[in-house]
């Protein structure tokens, strides 16, 4: 790929990276699974980003103003970067202002009022794909190392409020797009926004402080629960 591939934009090689900030997050955490050297990705996404410290991918179309899901693109391919290289200041200076600014936002409202930004982003999507929504975002925060903020707890408690009686999630609509396969039908229960959503929970209620209540779940929740993951979702582990 990194031989034959060109972006549209430029004609430049793939794991060179393309001209949009939110682009080059999900390139930067592709090159970190495959192994290949996106370092010029790395520090490109130091020197783009906003006036106020983060990352839009309309900033080449004269944006002035970061985005949350051009944010959560970048974070993540930053904090994969830094967790296979290891970490410079540059790049932790970075990854702070950037996890300031979903965080002073407490990860869905607005800085100005404090209401919700957009209604979607309090759906749960599988897969995310672009889209950027309170499930990513807390899942961003439980595997980048970050240590427990109280500025998430409205978040965790909205996702613990979408569990159902017998302890799963649905999946919600799917993003926009062309949809090469259907992995679950929208509106069925989802095994997959069950593990992130059960494993974002395990990892806030793990740290000291107050703890998010349960639902009132059906008496054999939890077993239907471990029942609906482990035939829904070894098989497919099975499979690499």
């Amino acid at each position: 790929m990194g031989r034959i591939a060109l972006w549209e934009k430029g004609d430049q090689p793939f794991w060179q990276g393309e001209t949009e900030e939110c682009i080059n997050g999900r390139t930067l955490s592709d090159g970190v699974y495959f192994g290949a050297d996106v370092s010029g990705i790395a520090a490109r996404l130091i020197t783009e980003r906003q006036a106020d410290g983060h990352w839009n991918c309309d900033r080449c179309h004269g944006s002035l103003r970061s985005s949350f899901a051009n944010t959560i693109n970048v974070l993540e391919g930053r904090s994969a970067f830094e967790q296979a290289t290891g970490i410079t200041p540059a790049l932790r200076a970075a990854l702070e202002a950037g996890q300031d600014y979903l965080l002073t936002r407490q990860i869905f409202r607005r800085a100005s009022n404090g209401a919700v930004v957009d209604p979607d982003v309090l759906v749960l999507y599988h897969p995310w794909r672009w889209h950027y929504d309170i499930l990513r975002a807390l899942e961003y925060f439980r595997t980048s190392g970050v240590s427990k903020d109280r500025r998430l707890q409205q978040a965790a408690d909205l996702l613990e409020s979408r569990r159902l009686a017998d302890g799963r999630w649905l999946l919600e609509p799917t993003s926009r797009g062309r949809v090469w396969f259907q992995r679950q039908p929208s509106g069925a229960q989802s095994r997959w926004i069950t593990l992130q959503a059960l494993r974002v929970l395990t990892w806030w209620n793990a740290w000291p402080g107050p703890k998010i209540p349960r639902r009132n779940l059906a008496p054999d929740a939890p077993r239907e629960c471990a029942t609906h993951l482990s035939t829904s979702l070894i098989p497919h582990f099975k499979m690499f």
